[in-house]
């Protein structure tokens, strides 16, 4: 294994050949040397994979690249390059992040501070609040807002935003969340909850996990989540809660 810097940040990307802000890229890897990109090419039709080899081009040693033959889904390339990372290099910290940077590079560094003494896992959160740039459209808003109230009410966590793709954690405690395939390819976050849950108990997984305000998430184009998977999307919680809350209650026995 190679000695390298002590954060991996794992982008998933499909068709970004035109969403990937290069110069942000470039400036953050040329002013944080405590951190390395793994990008995962999740089986991408344009010519996101060219643009990426440029990159790495540039940044040889802080830029990898993960490419898949056909498209998994955004949970199934996150899990790859989590579990590439940890398997090659050194590292205290590992997460992932949108490849539009709708949050910026150095704010999801600055979750990481957040990791320490009995938290293993911090999530940033879009909550509009004075002082802070969070855009979205309203109609995504809105309908993001009774998704995630729901889903809090599933999990029994007063977590205001789950999918915020946002998201740090010690290297130990990603090995264990990331090891398993999930059962969706768009709420996987809530499953990280919950395999939390499954892992340290209810009481003590709230006080391992931390919700940080982002100070800015300007939401970036169209999103990769088909409109009709409104409707799947209740299927797949569905499902998901009837799995882990099985386990649960046999964890307990």
């Amino acid at each position: 294994m190679r000695e390298i810097p002590c954060t991996c940040i794992v982008i998933p990307c499909y068709n970004e050949e035109k969403g990937l802000p290069l110069n942000e890229y470039l400036t953050f890897l040329d002013t944080t040397p405590e951190a390395i990109i793994c990008f995962v090419n999740d089986g991408s039709t344009d010519k996101t994979l060219q643009v990426l080899t440029l990159l790495q081009q540039k940044c040889s040693e802080k830029v990898h690249i993960v490419s898949l033959l056909k498209n998994s889904g955004k949970a199934e390339a996150v899990r790859i390059g989590i579990n590439y990372c940890n398997q090659n290099f050194h590292h205290q910290f590992i997460g992932y992040l949108d490849a539009d940077l709708a949050t910026s590079l150095e704010e999801f560094m600055d979750l990481t501070a957040y990791l320490k003494e009995d938290v293993v896992f911090c999530f940033g959160s879009r909550i509009r609040k004075i002082g802070s740039e969070i855009v979205r459209e309203n109609s995504r808003f809105l309908l993001g807002r009774v998704i995630a109230t729901f889903i809090s009410q599933v999990l029994g966590l007063k977590v205001y935003d789950t999918q915020c793709g946002c998201k740090v954690f010690t290297k130990v405690v990603s090995e264990l969340l990331f090891k398993e395939e999930f059962l969706s390819k768009w709420l996987f976050d809530v499953e990280l909850f919950f395999r939390m849950m499954v892992l340290f108990g209810k009481e003590k997984a709230i006080r391992k996990m931390h919700e940080a305000p982002l100070n800015s998430w300007v939401e970036k184009g169209n999103s990769k989540v088909k409109p009709t998977y409104f409707f799947k999307l209740w299927t797949d919680l569905y499902q998901i809660n009837k799995k882990y809350k099985n386990l649960l209650q046999n964890s307990s026995i």
